[in-house]
């Protein structure tokens, strides 16, 4: 049994743990990063790239589309066997040489196999092969394993061998009849996705489509998704799954109706990977969400940080934002924390601190790749309100801007300002619409600097782009 000792100690090489590990390298400390998969994590080959990569052949296409001149220029469909192509070369082929290669060139030392905690400051990692390596932390032990497809207990739903995230998005083949169980972000991409690929597209919705979004968000997302031929059946559950002999699966609803498909995707929301990374050696519970504190550090069931505050869990795990961008920006946080402690320097704790992942509770950005986009920041009006804060909500109609009409025939889009009265700031903003996913860093600045509307009206649009949404909405609100 072989025995390293490392500054800091990541399980998982996600981007979470790649940007906690090249963070705290940086900033001087040794590094050592264990995975079981590849490395790149969940969003490198199963999730956020091979998606968006699934889904922007066809946005391109509806895009040529709906542009007179353009639109007289397409002479087929999309090319399935090019789409699938090109999501392949955007997953590496779900070969991770290169980011092993990047490990490398960072000075951050990769074991494989699976990691477990066994002691203080001390993980065990078991190779495929059965040997086994002690590592030793000096100063932290950063748990970054994200999370995976909750698959729901409904009778028959595993032996029918439904398909999560990870098949959808390495998919070899477009099924014929695609059925969908969900309503939220990863149901609808992968509903457009498979439906602009010409599979026949069922949804099974229980509580709404993308039903933590603005209301009209998902009215819109319904719409457009009806119109390109998908069956969205609301208020629906599944009682039971059987997968046929011949390969078919069969889903039988509440209401006594059965429905078939050849695959069935399972989309209804994420348990963290926290089964086998050691949790009952701290005195936790193996399969929960981690709870930490601002600085990322884990907590006991008393709230006090575990040992004295040597473990860390960053991105899924910890249940606070499942977003890799909100999971790289934890880490980048994380890093800062663990190499200022380990320094004896003092660790910036205040609201703004570079220290602290304040964002997470009130400005995280998000982006749903649905036709139309969703794309949004800090509160909906729903949830502003429920804090007791005295709101006044501005929408606009996006089609009705200048720069939306010349982007498309036909735009349809809104947007939303969710404003805080006493401060005159904003503290949401949501777009729904074509191409509307790179307006959203405007609002996001916006709302995380907390910036007065007074000085908004000094921020002046380019004329003519759908930026121009932004002085439409402030002449609504009036100075």
């Amino acid at each position: 049994m072989d025995t390293t000792t490392y500054d800091v100690i990541i399980i998982g090489a996600g981007p979470v743990g790649e940007n906690v590990a090249d963070r705290v390298t940086q900033g001087g400390l040794s590094a050592a990063i264990v995975e079981r998969e590849l490395v790149g994590g969940e969003c490198s080959y199963w999730a956020c790239i091979p998606t968006k990569a699934l889904l922007r052949s066809g946005a391109a296409f509806r895009a040529a589309r709906d542009v007179p001149g353009a639109r007289e220029a397409l002479t087929g469909g999309l090319d399935v066997a090019a789409v699938l192509g090109r999501r392949d070369a955007f997953a590496a082929h779900w070969k991770d040489q290169n980011q092993v290669s990047w490990l490398d060139q960072a000075g951050i030392s990769l074991y494989r196999g699976q990691g477990r905690i066994n002691s203080t400051r001390t993980v065990e990692v078991t190779g495929d092969d059965g040997a086994t390596t002690v590592l030793t932390a000096r100063h932290a032990v950063v748990i970054a394993t994200g999370s995976g497809a909750l698959v729901p207990d409904i009778a028959g739903l595993r032996e029918a061998e439904p398909w999560t995230n990870r098949e959808a998005a390495a998919a070899a083949a477009v099924p014929d009849r695609l059925a969908i169980l969900g309503g939220g972000a990863v149901a609808a991409e992968m509903a457009t996705a498979f439906a602009g690929l010409g599979a026949s597209v069922t949804m099974l919705v229980r509580d709404g489509v993308l039903p933590r979004a603005e209301p009209f968000a998902g009215d819109l997302v319904v719409e457009s998704l009806r119109d390109a031929g998908v069956t969205v059946r609301l208020g629906t559950e599944a009682t039971s799954v059987t997968r046929e002999a011949d390969g078919t699966v069969r889903i039988s609803l509440t209401d006594g109706e059965q429905i078939e498909a050849d695959e069935l995707l399972v989309a209804t929301g994420r348990v963290p990977n926290t089964q086998d990374v050691g949790l009952d050696a701290v005195g936790l519970t193996p399969r929960a969400w981690l709870e930490v504190d601002d600085t990322l550090r884990v907590l006991a069931a008393d709230g006090a940080p575990i040992g004295g505050g040597w473990l860390y869990a960053a991105g899924d795990v910890n249940q606070r934002v499942l977003l890799t961008h909100q999971g790289k920006y934890q880490a980048r946080a994380v890093g800062d924390v663990i190499v200022a402690r380990a320094k004896g320097e003092p660790v910036q704790d205040h609201q703004w601190g570079r220290h602290v992942a304040t964002a997470d509770q009130r400005a995280v950005p998000q982006v749903v790749f649905t036709e139309p986009e969703i794309a949004s920041v800090g509160l909906t009006a729903a949830a502003a309100a429920a804090t007791g804060m005295r709101i006044r909500v501005i929408d606009q109609d996006l089609g009705a801007v200048t720069g939306s009409a010349l982007h498309a025939d036909g735009y349809r889009g809104q947007a939303r300002m969710v404003v805080d009265e006493e401060r005159r700031v904003i503290v949401g903003f949501t777009l729904a619409g074509p191409d509307v996913a790179e307006l959203l860093h405007a609002a996001t600045i916006a709302v995380v600097g907390e910036v007065p509307l007074d000085r908004l009206w000094h921020a002046v649009p380019a004329f003519p782009t759908t930026s121009e949404v932004w002085l439409r909405l402030l002449e609504a609100y009036g100075r």
